[in-house]
């Protein structure tokens, strides 16, 4: 196996020593990385849905190039520096199996970019692209959220996005994870919103008694047990403790349910995402009334819930 992986590396660091001296364009670079990438059977969801969009990102930042505008640079020819800058990136994806954001530092929510590492889970929430759209029916006056609190902050970029929907609104943002909270720290003050998101290590509302909000969001853990034990080699780069929700995935979803309304206020809304997992958490909870807002083309991803809808108990297993 040794031998095996030895071989494969020495031909790929073959292939892109040849690549260096035939190269010449942007969309030589494109082709010649969706071709690695497909060889090597990477795997993408990480910002990127395919190869192709994946390249193409990753040619567009090593030449600092706006990824969706590098349309009319696509045969301009490069430079040599150009050209060894791109073909860098696109060999540690395919050698090192990272996800691209963690090679670029960077990830994007529509047009809002943010710093990432492997401190944090790579940002790829359904509630955060709610909040750069229409956040009606659901929300109809965003000015009169005053207090919104989120849980498992990760990175930041949900109580990044949360702030600048809500104008008015103090944002409470926690994470079990100190290393975590670095990253976000880094993300709130790169957005100048250090006076409205507070950010504070809690394994989930431990740190926070008595207080309560108009709004909580989560994105927690939920990835199950069995899933987890398949994850492939890039969801392996990202923290475990960002994904593992437990046998059933649903462990940290019911300690949130089970404490949310205690922190709600009347009226209050509780959006939670739980990764396609709609009908394990019916299941679990048949009596409590789920909205599932349609996100993406997704409707069994993420749950509403208003203050006296929450379960007063926790489900039982």
């Amino acid at each position: 196996m040794r031998s095996q992986a030895r071989a494969s590396q020495h031909a790929l660091r073959g292939s892109f020593r040849t690549a260096r001296t035939r190269l010449r364009t942007m969309r030589d670079l494109i082709r010649f990385g969706v071709s690695q990438f497909r060889a090597a059977g990477l795997s993408y969801g990480h910002g990127c849905d395919d190869a192709l969009d994946e390249a193409s990102y990753l040619v567009a930042h090593a030449l600092h190039l706006p990824p969706d505008r590098a349309e009319p640079f696509l045969d301009a020819h490069l430079l040599p520096g150009e050209v060894d800058a791109a073909l860098r990136l696109l060999q540690r994806r395919v050698a090192e199996r990272r996800p691209a954001a963690y090679l670029t530092g960077e990830a994007w929510i529509g047009a809002h970019r943010f710093y990432v590492d492997e401190r944090v889970i790579v940002p790829r929430s359904y509630i955060g692209h709610w909040f750069t759209g229409d956040l009606a029916p659901w929300i109809e006056q965003p000015e009169s959220i005053a207090t919104a609190l989120e849980l498992c902050t990760g990175s930041g970029c949900l109580a990044v996005l949360m702030a600048l929907a809500l104008p008015h609104a103090h944002i409470d943002a926690l994470d079990v994870s100190a290393a975590a909270l670095e990253v976000a720290r880094r993300n709130v003050a790169d957005y100048a919103l250090e006076e409205r998101i507070q950010l504070i290590e809690s394994d989930l509302f431990a740190r926070i008694p008595g207080r309560r909000y108009d709004l909580i969001v989560a994105n927690p853990p939920y990835v199950t047990a069995a899933a987890m034990a398949k994850l492939p080699a890039e969801y392996r780069h990202e923290p475990a403790l960002a994904l593992a929700g437990g046998e059933d995935g649903l462990d940290i979803v019911r300690r949130i349910l089970a404490q949310a309304r205690a922190h709600l206020n009347p009226g209050g809304l509780l959006v939670m995402e739980v990764g396609h997992a709609r009908e394990r958490v019916e299941a679990a909870f048949p009596r409590t009334p789920f909205t599932w807002m349609e996100a993406s083309g997704a409707d069994d991803a993420v749950l509403l819930l208003r203050r006296d809808q929450l379960p007063a108990k926790p489900a039982r297993r």
